[in-house]
């Protein structure tokens, strides 16, 4: 009984997986996503043009452009393994630039007062990995605290995710050449627990064949979040919300649309 309460434990853990997951990270967003979001927030901090904060920089996949943009950076991560390629990506860099990589809990940021951020990233849905209203509310109060006056937090959602109907071992990609250089599956299964508002995928990647084939398994958890009770929650944090987007090129917001985006700021006092 005690280890299937350790196992339901991990599943509803949103920072959980990511570590296993470092290794095909970029590999299968390249497959799915692309580079959709780069450009607006590489040219959205380039506006801003002040000390930047990317909550979950992963491998650095926008931390990176942001940086060769010319922007001040600082990304912070749970996952050592995600983080140890974006320090690989950054040492690759042929020209300097202002970016630094913190590991740590974005709930509870580990950086000082008296230096704030004129910009704050949350992208891709990172907060959604935030599985517990408690751990939201210490996160949107972190970044209030470190917010300049006058200072921008820009985050988008993920909207479909309550949307993904439920299936088992469904095999979502395949290549002949992974990220290793290795034949590559993904098998993925989705569960749903409404009750908790949690979207759970189990991931399974099946790395080369016979002697050389290894099975990763990991399973990553994520929140539905919506729009209206999210500014809600940006309110009490002590942040005013300007505007709400349902693209990357400036849409007006639609409960349709493919990316939901909140663009806050902390008032001037």
């Amino acid at each position: 009984m005690s280890g299937k309460k350790d196992q339901s434990k991990r599943i509803t853990e949103g920072w959980q997986g990511w570590d296993e997951y470092a290794a095909f990270y970029d590999w299968e967003n390249a497959q799915t996503m692309g580079r959709v979001d780069v450009d607006f927030w590489r040219d959205f901090a380039r506006r801003i043009n002040g000390r930047t904060l990317e909550l979950g920089c992963g491998t650095g996949r926008l931390l990176l452009p942001i940086a060769r943009s010319g922007v001040e950076i600082v990304g912070i991560d749970r996952s050592a393994p995600m983080l140890a390629h974006a320090h690989d990506r950054l040492r690759r860099l042929r020209t300097p630039v202002r970016a630094s990589i913190v590991r740590g809990d974005m709930r509870h940021l580990p950086f000082d007062r008296d230096r704030p951020f004129d910009l704050v990233i949350a992208a891709y849905g990172v907060l959604q990995s935030l599985v517990r209203e408690r751990d939201l509310t210490a996160t949107l109060k972190a970044v209030s605290d470190l917010l300049a006056p006058g200072g921008t937090f820009a985050l988008d959602l993920v909207p479909d995710v309550p949307r993904w109907q439920e299936y088992s071992r469904r095999v979502s990609l395949r290549t002949t050449r992974g990220p290793r250089g290795l034949p590559l599956t993904l098998i993925e299964s989705v569960r749903q627990d409404v009750a908790k508002k949690l979207t759970i995928f189990d991931q399974e990647f099946v790395e080369g064949r016979g002697r050389t084939r290894r099975v990763h398994r990991f399973t990553l958890t994520f929140r539905t979040v919506g729009i209206r009770p999210l500014r809600r929650r940006l309110e009490r944090a002590g942040l005013r919300v300007d505007a709400v987007l349902g693209s990357y090129d400036g849409q007006p917001w639609d409960e349709r649309a493919d990316v939901w985006m909140i663009l806050a700021s902390k008032p001037r006092r």
